[in-house]
């Protein structure tokens, strides 16, 4: 698998609101897609899981 890459909505815990970002997509140790990007205001880790593998 290519390193894929997710561009959508994240949901920021620290700013409570819901932001356009891009991230790598990686699969958790439960085998769960997982989108791992950066917030574009306040530079909190962002995550979104995209469901199973």
């Amino acid at each position: 698998m290519a390193d894929e890459t997710y561009k959508g909505e994240f949901y920021c815990v620290k700013c409570k609101a819901k932001r356009e970002a891009e991230g790598k997509v990686v699969v958790s140790d439960n085998g769960r897609r997982m989108a791992k990007g950066q917030c574009p205001v306040c530079g909190t880790n962002l995550n979104r899981i995209l469901g199973k593998a």
